[in-house]
């Protein structure tokens, strides 16, 4: 944990998150997307770079569209998870006269999405889903197990006005397929490597134990269960307030999840374990210029060699 003095944090006042939003977002006209400015991407590509150079070796690198099978996140078990997140992708289907008259009712105010049918699409809610499918093709797991660098732009339908929960999002991940002791280790060394990254970039910061938002009663056993058994922890940043601190890292441990799902097994036969460190980009890139500021040319000299700002 980064622990600063009082004097250290009167010396860097933030800027507003009023002040920040103006600075590196223009609004869309829906909560939660924004185009986003020059500054901003930039410390985006370098924070991206930054996390590049953690990479294991042997590390396949894969980078999905913003899109996946529906079908494969439906046997992911998403929807029973969270379900209340997930979009869709919808499409005019039918002769051209049924499409065509349908398109041409918005021009009388007339509703034209009722003769939208679901597509074999929906918007990725995370990056590393489409990766267990892929790596099942493949046969039995090696004996070293299998890592994975994935990223995609990702959507989940929680409209918010706070930046840092945004409906679509960039989220980078490092995907461990193994042994049990293969994933909690990997798990155990992302922990450790994410603290001092943070401590790096300046970020005041603690781990906690954490559970993910599972929908409905059934989601509260589910989400019991993941704290009793420790599968989530999460990095969090003050970035709106110390009392309701932003997950901008998570380290997860799916057990046997994806295994049983997508029949992966090792060289003897066994079902194998999965687990992933997620990085939210945004979130890391918005908690970057809370801490510091907007100008980025002020930045403390140790955050700006870090991200090799020349």
């Amino acid at each position: 944990m980064t622990i600063r003095t009082a004097a250290e944090t009167c010396a860097q006042p933030k800027d507003s998150l009023d002040v920040i939003a103006a600075g590196l977002f223009r609004p869309m006209g829906v909560d939660g997307v924004y185009a986003r400015t020059a500054i901003y991407e930039e410390v985006i590509e370098r924070l991206a770079c930054l996390i590049s150079r953690q990479r294991e070796p042997a590390t396949e690198i894969l980078r999905f569209p913003p899109v996946m099978s529906r079908r494969q996140l439906e046997k992911s078990g998403y929807l029973k998870s969270f379900p209340n997140l997930l979009g869709c992708v919808c499409a005019l289907h039918g002769t051209e006269d049924e499409i065509r008259s349908a398109a041409d009712r918005s021009e009388t105010d007339g509703d034209w999405t009722a003769s939208l049918a679901p597509a074999d699409l929906v918007l990725s809610p995370a990056a590393c889903y489409p990766v267990y499918p892929l790596a099942a093709t493949r046969g039995p797991v090696p004996s070293d197990g299998l890592r994975f660098d994935v990223a995609c732009d990702c959507f989940r339908r929680e409209p918010s006005r706070h930046l840092d929960r945004l409906q679509s999002f960039r989220m980078r991940e490092y995907v461990c397929i193994g042994s049990p002791s293969q994933v909690t280790s990997f798990r155990e060394q992302w922990i450790k490597r994410a603290q001092r990254l943070a401590k790096e970039l300046r970020l005041p910061h603690r781990i906690a134990l954490a559970s993910d938002p599972f929908f409905g009663r059934t989601g509260q056993v589910m989400a019991v269960s993941q704290l009793q058994q420790s599968l989530k922890f999460e990095l969090l940043v003050p970035v709106r307030s110390e009392e309701e601190p932003t997950a901008c890292m998570s380290f997860n441990y799916h057990l046997d999840h994806f295994g049983q799902v997508w029949g992966m097994r090792d060289e003897a036969g066994g079902i194998v374990h999965t687990g992933c460190i997620a990085f939210g980009m945004d979130r890391l890139a918005v908690a970057l210029f809370c801490e510091h500021g907007l100008d980025v040319r002020r930045w403390p000299a140790t955050v700006r060699a870090t991200l090799s700002f020349g």
